[in-house]
């Protein structure tokens, strides 16, 4: 007997609404073990919200494994968000929960593209959805760094906004990049240095060394990727103008 992948499968219609609740399960249980501020539970809602309301104008035919898999990553994500907006209005929220449901999340960010590869399921939507879930895990962890060690390293989780916005100003920023395994290894370092400063385990000049050499890697790695999509940018100008000189000569 065999298993249709459509059988293991949930329906966009429902998918939301049951993220949407798994989110809400999720929050009463922080606000039962550890509490949650009301800036906690409106930033946990609001994010909850915007998620499930985003996948259902989605409308995809149905969400397999790897969505699913990345959609429980969101809704950590969700929990995670909720506890940081606690501790920023002044809730003591303990650390050890914290980077668990992090670790959880960012542990799982390997299992969706797996599963997408090995069920054939790879899409450009789930690759977007997985990314849009990792930088704003980032950001939410780079904040709750910022709460114990200044605002300066918000710029870790900025970083990618920063680089979306420029792109609507510049549009050569948009074409695609090459696949580079550092910027793979950089994106996995950044998840992993945050928790371990977010954990408080690191001593204060270590946590910030840790920081920095984050921030540093990061900048190293979006400065190597702008040079090369303005000199992409350039040759393909450079083309154009030659293709036109070409057609007006004929």
């Amino acid at each position: 007997m065999t298993i249709s992948t459509a059988t293991t499968t949930t329906s966009p219609s429902r998918a939301p609404l049951a993220g949407f609740a798994a989110q809400l399960l999720l929050l009463t249980g922080l606000a039962v073990t550890s509490g949650l501020s009301s800036w906690g539970w409106v930033a946990g809602v609001v994010f909850g919200a915007v998620l499930c309301g985003l996948l259902h104008r989605a409308a995809l035919p149905s969400l397999g494994w790897a969505n699913l898999i990345t959609f429980g990553r969101a809704i950590l994500t969700g929990g995670v968000t909720a506890l940081v907006a606690s501790a920023a209005s002044g809730v003591t929220v303990p650390a050890a929960l914290l980077v668990t449901i992090a670790a959880i999340a960012l542990a799982m960010d390997g299992v969706d593209g797996q599963v997408a590869r090995r069920t054939g399921t790879s899409t450009a939507f789930g690759a977007r959805f997985d990314m849009e879930v990792d930088a704003f895990l980032i950001l939410v962890l780079s904040v709750s760094a910022a709460l114990e060690y200044g605002w300066w390293a918000i710029a870790i989780g900025a970083f990618r906004y920063v680089f979306v916005a420029a792109s609507w100003a510049l549009p050569w920023l948009t074409a695609p990049l090459p696949p580079r395994f550092g910027r793979k290894v950089v994106a996995a370092q950044q998840g992993v240095m945050l928790a371990v400063v977010v954990s408080g385990l690191l001593p204060g000049w270590l946590a910030v060394a840790a920081l920095i050499m984050a921030l540093g890697s990061l900048a190293w790695s979006f400065g190597r990727d702008v040079i090369w999509l303005h000199q992409a940018s350039r040759v393909r100008h450079t083309a154009r103008s030659r293709w036109s000189a070409t057609l007006v000569t004929q």
